[in-house]
């Protein structure tokens, strides 16, 4: 949309919880650079003994960070808003407001999102179909569906 995202996460923080240390360096490492001590963690360099205690410190709020939706959408909406800012050339905020979230707590309510989502650009005139929403994940999963159709067939 123009003016604003839908997005629909699953977060399995039990999952995120049950990850040893050098799980979660190793994908806080996949998103940002991580600091001086986690990268010779992760290469197994030898740390001296005040350094051992370090990670479980870091680690801790990172964990944390990659099951939270309220930082995921911070680092989405910094992303944009350098894009847009970029483009527009100018500096900034981009969003006027905090993101807005709403619990799925069985299939009926997560099956009736999707649909919310995935109409949303018909509705608002923006595609005729859903094939043609462009910037849409209904769209995308549209085109794998047929490509593996195809790909059946022959």
């Amino acid at each position: 949309m123009s003016n604003h995202t839908h997005v629909v996460l699953r977060v399995n923080q039990s999952k995120a919880e049950s990850w040893a240390n050098h799980q979660v360096i190793k994908r806080w490492h996949q998103l940002y650079a991580g600091n001086y001590l986690s990268q010779r963690f992760m290469t197994g360099q030898t740390l001296r003994l005040a350094e051992k205690r370090q990670p479980d410190v870091f680690v801790q709020t990172w964990r944390e960070r990659l099951f939270s939706i309220s930082w995921f959408m911070r680092n989405l909406n910094e992303h944009i808003a350098r894009h847009a800012n970029r483009e527009d050339n100018c500096t900034g905020r981009f969003w006027e407001g905090r993101f807005k979230s709403q619990a799925l707590l069985d299939e009926k309510a997560l099956a009736a999102c999707m649909a919310y989502v995935d109409l949303n650009p018909i509705r608002a005139c923006m595609a005729d179909t859903p094939e043609t929403s462009d910037h849409t994940s209904v769209k995308e999963r549209i085109k794998c569906t047929q490509k593996a159709y195809r790909f059946n067939r022959n």
